[in-house]
């Protein structure tokens, strides 16, 4: 399981990249974030379990950000410029 982590690290670590170059820089740190908690947890050594309860957080976490972000912050339209 740690080493899913550092998986889930180098797909968040591409992401990063993805956002620099494409000029999204509160997504990039976001990401940067992101990649730096997975790389850190992922060398931790913990048990399975431990594992689990840590993604089914960050889950839970995400799920509670992107809701409030979806329905309060996100003004929407078809990419009005």
């Amino acid at each position: 399981m740690d080493r899913m982590f550092r998986v889930m690290a180098f797909w968040t670590g591409i992401f990063t990249v993805m956002f620099y170059t494409g000029d999204m820089m509160e997504a990039a740190l976001l990401s940067l974030v992101q990649t730096a908690f997975f790389l850190a947890i992922g060398y931790l050594k913990l048990s399975e379990r431990m594992y689990i309860y840590i993604f089914f957080s960050y889950l839970t976490v995400f799920m509670i950000g992107f809701t409030y972000y979806s329905s309060f912050i996100l003004v929407p339209s078809f990419g009005g410029h």
